[in-house]
């Protein structure tokens, strides 16, 4: 008889798991297997070509003419800055005047590549946090290779030294807040497991005081032992000091109480599932489901505004700010200056509409003068709400455009432009067109293309994807896909499907839990739509997707085969019996749902890819692909995946970097590798070698 493949685990016996040694992310016979992978698919796709891709966009990343990212602290305006002399990055600021020149000039605070060589460590930058006001110091918080635990320790700015017996933590997914210059709240899973939540992330608040050793900090607040995560801040505005305790009870769910520093006193009147958020005494709440109150219901995605002292009094007189409609969606508010700044989604178009309220009510604008096509984005200038003045910066690009950096007002200034970033490939003859696919329920489905005009019928695709956590997913300008595909010769396309945000808490709700599998039949809808238009056809669309997109590419694996030509899968979640005891995946039960509950795993193990595959099928060449450093979405699902399509005798390359954390790479030269090894991996599975190596 012939040999069978070993066919575990299967929907049978779904903890019958022969691989379960592979997420032992650092044993030796897990390492061991990842090192002979990587060696056969470096040895399979690096070739000459590759290296050209390589090098040409880690040249593109590094360019020194490209816009940084500023935020102002203090008067000041701070970056982050990473180019071929600086992998790591140089953290630096510079005033408003000189950010406006061709070449500011800059004050560097921080060099991380030689803090990484002083202590031999592999640092990554995770961000700063200065004292408000004053602004004399910072918590600096440094990852070893990119992940979510990071080091904390106190910086002095004027010195450009780290504060010898300052506050400093260990490597942990902590959240430290400035309550004075000699006073913290610190949230941290440090100090055993009452501390941490299953996710590892904080379960207790506690007040850090200078000079003591944090783990005996008192506590002054602690969520309950199944949620998600705690964390604390001050209300900087208010006098007396009130602080605010936070505990998401899920992903989308928690509560806001009011109290001081001896504990929480207050809950905040909101449903669990609402955002609030406050500034210069008045509240602005964002719903996610309909809520009765005050004699009326307020559908999902509205948002209200009251004053907060007559809101804690007991009023529930709002201003109705926005309610939604079928195709036009609120992605996110902020406060700045004294101002509301709403952004919307009006069928995909971007429009921010401005509040700022006084005791005669909450006057309407709008920020104006932007773009109205492509990806347009607004955010407060200033990094402490409290100092804001209305400031803002936008942003604006498209699949074919770079970006435009400018700056505004949110009182109606006319924006000014600041920066200009360079094109980073030739976009000569490109159009980006927006369609609409029908998912197998009846639902239109929007897609942009990018790429040259007209139909072949034979284009090479690039199809991308998310559809979930109510995460937007715009087509925007990307270095990556613009010289490794677009200026090939090739088509872009990406997907908006349900279980993002695109169109608000209903298409987030319509692709969550039981609906998971209604956002692969989305992408799946998309791709033969490129086929259906003339586009192209199955065996020339190559579809590629990171973490949760990681998840909905192996379920086109075993799911819609026949529709793809080459599958590229990164940073996967793919084990949907496991994935609440990996790492932070307990966090995501409110998603996915709870493969612990029968009921749960009914709807779970149709989209667990990892137990559906099976022997026998047509699948489509697939690259599975991960880092040995992501502390989020665990590289056991990765391997395993990998590591079972292989012995069931498909074509299955596995790749992991060790750095990177939930990413492509902690500098532009990981960065460049990992989406060459991709784009090379792509471009061979479906037959398509141009000739062009670069632009």
């Amino acid at each position: 008889m012939p040999h069978q493949p070993d066919p575990r685990p299967t929907l049978q016996a779904p903890d019958d798991d022969p691989y379960l040694w592979l997420e032992e992310i650092d044993g030796a016979r897990a390492l061991a297997w990842v090192e002979g992978q990587n060696a056969d698919t470096l040895a399979a796709y690096a070739d000459g070509r590759y290296a050209a891709d390589r090098d040409g966009l880690k040249a593109a990343l590094d360019r020194p003419d490209k816009i940084p990212g500023v935020t102002r602290r203090g008067g000041l305006l701070y970056n982050l800055w990473q180019d071929a002399g600086h992998p790591r990055g140089l953290w630096r600021r510079t005033t408003e005047d000189e950010y406006r020149k061709l070449e500011p000039a800059w004050d560097v605070l921080l060099d991380l590549d030689a803090l990484a060589r002083d202590e031999g460590q592999d640092w990554v930058w995770s961000g700063a946090a200065s004292l408000p006001k004053s602004h004399a110091r910072a918590l600096v918080q440094l990852s070893r290779g990119g992940g979510d635990a990071t080091v904390v320790r106190e910086f002095d700015l004027e010195t450009r030294t780290f504060v010898e017996g300052g506050f400093a933590l260990p490597e942990a997914k902590s959240i430290p807040v400035w309550l004075d210059p000699d006073t913290l709240l610190l949230a941290s899973p440090l100090g055993g497991p009452e501390h941490a939540t299953p996710s590892g992330y904080a379960r207790t608040v506690r007040l850090w005081r200078r000079g003591t050793d944090p783990l005996d900090a008192p506590v002054i607040f602690s969520a309950a032992p199944t949620s998600m995560v705690a964390y604390g801040y001050p209300d900087r505005e208010a006098n007396p000091e009130r602080l605010v305790f936070a505990e998401r009870t899920g992903f989308f769910d928690g509560t806001i109480q009011l109290g001081d520093r001896t504990g929480p006193k207050t809950r905040l009147d909101i449903p669990t599932d609402a955002d609030a958020h406050w500034h210069r005494g008045f509240l602005a709440i964002r719903l996610r489901t309909p809520w009765a109150v005050g004699g009326t219901t307020h559908p999902a995605d509205s948002v209200l505004g009251i004053g907060l002292d007559a809101f804690l009094g007991g009023s529930r007189n709002f201003q109705v700010l926005f309610t939604p409609a079928p195709r036009r969606a609120l992605q996110g508010f902020f406060w700045t200056g004294g101002h509301l700044v709403l952004s919307i989604l009006d069928d995909l178009k971007a429009v921010f509409p401005v509040f700022t309220p006084s005791a005669s009510g909450w006057a309407e604008s709008r920020v104006a003068g932007l773009p109205e096509l492509g990806v347009v984005s607004v955010w407060s200038m200033d990094g402490e709400e409290e100092e804001s003045n209305g400031d803002l910066m936008v942003a604006a690009n498209d699949p074919v455009t770079p970006s435009t950096l400018l700056t505004t007002r949110a009182d109606l200034a006319a924006p000014t432009l600041l920066k200009q970033a360079p094109a980073l490939f030739e976009a000569d003859g490109m159009v980006v067109t927006r369609h609409e696919a029908v998912s197998s329920d009846g639902e239109r489905i929007p897609y942009v293309q990018a790429g040259p005009a007209g139909e072949t019928g034979e284009a090479p695709v690039h199809l991308s994807g998310y559809g979930g956590f109510q995460v937007t997913n715009l087509a925007g300008y990307s270095a990556v896909l613009g010289r490794l595909w677009l200026a090939k010769g090739g088509t872009r396309v990406v997907a908006n499907i349900r279980g993002g945000g695109e169109f608000g808490t209903r298409w987030h709700e319509a692709g969550r839990r039981e609906g998971k599998a209604r956002t692969h039949d989305d992408f799946a809808a998309v791709a033969a739509d490129l086929v259906r238009r003339g586009v192209t056809r199955p065996r020339r669309i190559a579809a590629e997707g990171g973490s949760n997109g990681g998840l909905l590419i192996a379920n086109m694996l075993t799911r819609y085969p026949e529709r793809f030509g080459a599958l590229f899968c990164t940073v996967p979640l793919i084990d949907m019996r496991r994935y609440t005891k990996l790492l932070a995946g307990a966090s995501w039960i409110a998603e996915y749902g709870d493969p612990a509950i029968p009921e749960d795993w009914a709807f779970l193990q149709e989209i667990s890819a990892y137990h559906v595959a099976e022997a026998g099928k047509t699948y489509p060449p697939i690259l599975i692909a991960t880092t040995r450093r992501d502390d989020r979405v665990h590289p056991g699902h990765a391997r395993k995946m990998a590591a079972k399509l292989q012995v069931l005798g498909y074509d299955a390359r596995f790749y992991e970097p060790e750095a990177g954390g939930h990413s492509h790479g902690k500098n532009s030269a990981e960065t460049a590798a990992f989406a060459a090894l991709g784009a090379a991996f792509l471009r061979r599975a479906i037959g398509w070698e141009p000739e062009v190596a670069g632009s």
